[in-house]
Parts: structure tokens; C-alpha cells; sequence
């Protein structure tokens, strides 16, 4: 695993939404805010972090005339999250 995907990881916001999303297809905001215990500030900028490096997908869209935006984990989110569990034994 290449070092800026491991310190990418490390980051504790980072880490607990990349492994919940692991267990879920997709998500909103209000729940990884509980999962994560952070501020929305910061989780937002953690979000848009894993985004840019291809680990999570970002889709917004309007239901019912409210915006609405839900998460999931990419296929490289999937495997990097496996690869850097197993370097941790």
C-alpha cells in the first residue's frame, strides 16, 4: 500500500466512515455524523478527501424537492480498506 493512501486511513473520521460504508450500499450525511461522532465541518472536508482519492462516491440528487446526498464505497475503496487491514498484522 502506498503511504499517502495509509495516512489517509489513519485519520480516525476517515477510517470509521470508510469501514462502515463497507457495510452498508449507501448512506446519508446524518448517519455517518453519528457514526463518526464529528463535526459536520469536518466530516464534510473528510468526505470530500476520501472523494478526491476515488475511495468513496458522492451522489446528489433531489427527492421530493429537498437535495439529498447519499455515500457508498468504491470498488478501490473496498480493496484498499482490505489491503490496509492486512499490513496491520
Amino acid at each position: 500500500m502506498n503511504k499517502e493512501l495509509e495516512k489517509l486511513l489513519f485519520n480516525p473520521i476517515r477510517l470509521k466512515t470508510v469501514s462502515f460504508l463497507m457495510t452498508v450500499e449507501t448512506c446519508n450525511f446524518k448517519a455517518l455524523l453519528e457514526v463518526t461522532s464529528s463535526s459536520k465541518g469536518n466530516l464534510s472536508v473528510q468526505l470530500k478527501k476520501l472523494n478526491e482519492a476515488g475511495l468513496i462516491k458522492i451522489h446528489k440528487y433531489f427527492q421530493k424537492s429537498y437535495p439529498t446526498t447519499e455515500y457508498s464505497i468504491t470498488n478501490k475503496g473496498k480493496n484498499s480498506f482490505e489491503d490496509f487491514f492486512k499490513q496491520l498484522h
